[in-house]
């Protein structure tokens, strides 16, 4: 399997352990789990319109990568974090491709995860345009089994996406075993939107809602209101402002931190909020102040959106490495807008590739050269 550009089936990632300074012998063998459904993506862009209905459109680009929940696992791994993801895959050949792109080209451990017989993968087509994009998916539940039981493995974190009038048992068997537990949450489609609907909420450190979310849930008329009510049910509400940043109460301490987006020029949002909630967790579980946390992870965020694809997208240490030394070679840059970016002088590689880089856009079917 080649790629368009020549540079081999993935992307290369500097190594940095965020964690370093804090592993001992007798840490959990991972430091964050996740589970959910895994999608093959297969991502237009270059489109210069929504699809009009009777016609046909051309895109000017195209990339397919693991999607779905590895989305968030790909966005974790490239940041270091050692990860392990549980999920089903199909065994049909885009299921082949997504295993071997996670466990070899990322290096997330997927000892939790199966291929199901006679089940296909799920599928998703995303046709990114005008800093929006629109989706098809296409899938279906795989047969149920029951886990083993060291599953979920001992870890540091978990990251759980809730859906409203469920519980999932294993997050609250992964907090039983020690694990910090960060939980996101989709549309409520049933337009409830009550609080006592997320019972798994009960188990989590930190909640990461969107605005709209967060407001909706809360009954407020304001975000950063609507975060500090979060703390009534979760310790940590960090909420999501789109172009304004993000905005996080630590209803420990009372301790707030308000940081603004990165303005860049967006190519393909798909992702951004798994990457954002990948960044947060990692600085959380390094030890970060709140405020650092929230801007590394509208930093990676911001990083994410300047290249298509969900996982393909997710930025490693390189890529970090690079904006930082190319965003202090501008005569006129903000001297504030630098500090508060300060922090990561210490962590960054020192062999930053020049910017813009180049990515890797797997492409399924080609084969290498004999």
């Amino acid at each position: 399997m080649t790629t368009p550009h020549g540079e081999g089936p993935y992307h290369c990632h500097a190594h940095v352990d965020p964690l370093a300074g804090l592993r001992t012998p007798g840490d959990p063998p991972c430091d964050v789990y996740l589970t959910g459904t895994v999608f093959l993506d297969i991502i237009f862009t270059g489109l210069d319109s929504a699809p009009v209905r009777g016609t046909e459109s051309w895109a000017r680009g195209m990339g397919s990568s693991p999607g779905g929940v590895a989305n968030m696992a790909t966005a974790l791994a490239r940041l270091g974090l050692q990860t392990s993801l549980a999920a089903a895959f199909g065994d049909d050949h885009y299921g082949e491709y997504c295993w071997d792109a996670l466990e070899h080209g990322e290096h997330i451990d997927l000892s939790t995860s199966r291929t199901v017989p006679h089940w296909h993968s799920s599928v998703t087509v995303s046709m990114a345009y005008e800093g929006e994009r629109t989706m098809v998916s296409h899938g279906h539940e795989p047969p149920p089994e029951e886990p083993a039981p060291d599953c979920p493995p001992r870890a540091r974190a978990a990251i759980a996406s809730l859906t409203p009038g469920t519980r999932a048992p294993w997050i609250a068997q992964a907090a039983r075993k020690g694990a910090r537990i960060f939980a996101d949450v989709g549309w409520d489609e049933t337009g409830r939107w009550d609080l006592a609907a997320l019972p798994d909420l009960e188990h989590c450190e930190a909640f990461l809602p969107n605005a709209e979310e967060a407001m909706r849930y809360t009954r407020t008329r304001c975000p950063r209101e609507a975060a500090r009510a979060l703390t009534d049910r979760v310790p940590l509400a960090v909420v999501t402002l789109g172009a304004d940043g993000a905005y996080a109460v630590d209803g420990r301490t009372g301790e707030t931190a308000d940081v603004p987006a990165i303005a860049v020029e967006a190519l393909d949002p798909t992702g951004a909020g798994d990457v954002f909630v990948a960044g947060f967790v990692t600085g959380t579980l390094a030890g970060w102040p709140l405020a650092d946390r929230l801007a590394f992870a509208g930093l990676t965020a911001a990083l994410s959106v300047q290249e298509f694809g969900g996982s393909l997208s997710a930025p490693g240490w390189t890529e970090i490495a690079a904006w930082w030394r190319r965003v202090q070679s501008y005569d006129d840059q903000d001297p504030t807008a630098l500090r508060r970016y300060a922090f990561l002088e210490d962590l960054l590689p020192e062999d930053a590739r020049p910017w813009p880089l180049r990515r890797a856009v797997p492409t399924i079917g080609f084969r290498t050269s004999a």
